[in-house]
């Protein structure tokens, strides 16, 4: 497999830790726990796979709707990812980022945040994308209220004005989308970087996706023929 066969950005869409748990006669966070060790999981082995940027999808902005005891418990879980397993992607070579809005994250949270990425900033091994408090029309509205306030002529606002002020404009769009859960949608997920990518919906659960499947995500990815419009 050459390297134009290997996607240089996965996102995944982390669909179906809930159900996953409750087919199990298990509590919703035992679903999400589980989900949350094959995070990493999978993401160290999509960037060991040469991919160099992976991204996950695994709070929106619509999430909040959830009840306050499930909503507290995941943030706990967020500070532990950012805390303890910090060292882990070091050891690992990744560069840790958190794609997203910090309107309403309590102060412990972004702290958290500030300090893993700063942590992992130098390291060179991929980048590992937690979208977190993230949705795609925010993000694009965010964008949009930077630009104005940057006071440029509306004349020169072009669609690449709006790459450079998304959240994390380094990260490039993404050229494949996994869907695990069923579901066939995007749900709000990177909706600018989304506009060329490749989609692959998954019926199994988050939970249980292996580093097998990433292999064959991305020998999917490779028979495909990517076009751009033309």
């Amino acid at each position: 497999m050459n390297d134009s066969s290997i996607p240089r950005h996965i996102g995944y869409i982390v669909d179906g830790n809930r159900r996953w748990a409750r087919e199990r006669d298990m509590a919703d966070f035992e679903g999400h726990l589980a989900g949350y060790k094959v995070l990493k999981e999978i993401g160290i082995e999509t960037l060991n796979q040469g991919v160099r940027f992976m991204s996950a999808y695994i709070w929106s902005t619509e999430n909040w709707n959830r009840s306050k005891q499930e909503a507290s418990k995941l943030m706990k879980l967020m500070v532990k990812v950012l805390t303890s397993d910090t060292p882990i992607f070091q050891k690992h070579n990744i560069a840790l980022k958190v794609i997203g809005s910090r309107q309403g994250l309590d102060e412990k949270v972004i702290k958290a945040i500030d300090k893993a990425e700063k942590v992992t900033a130098d390291n060179t091994g991929g980048t590992f994308a937690v979208c977190f408090n993230y949705g795609g029309q925010t993000e694009i509205a965010d964008a949009c209220k930077k630009i104005v306030q940057s006071g440029i002529d509306v004349e020169n606002i072009t669609p690449d004005t709006i790459s450079k002020n998304i959240y994390e404009p380094d990260i490039p769009p993404v050229d494949l989308i996994v869907r695990t859960g069923g579901e066939m949608r995007i749900s709000n997920f990177m909706l600018w970087r989304s506009a060329y990518s490749e989609l692959i919906f998954l019926k199994k659960y988050w939970p249980d996706m292996t580093k097998q499947d990433v292999t064959d995500i991305i020998k999917e990815y490779s028979n495909r023929s990517r076009r751009f419009g033309g």
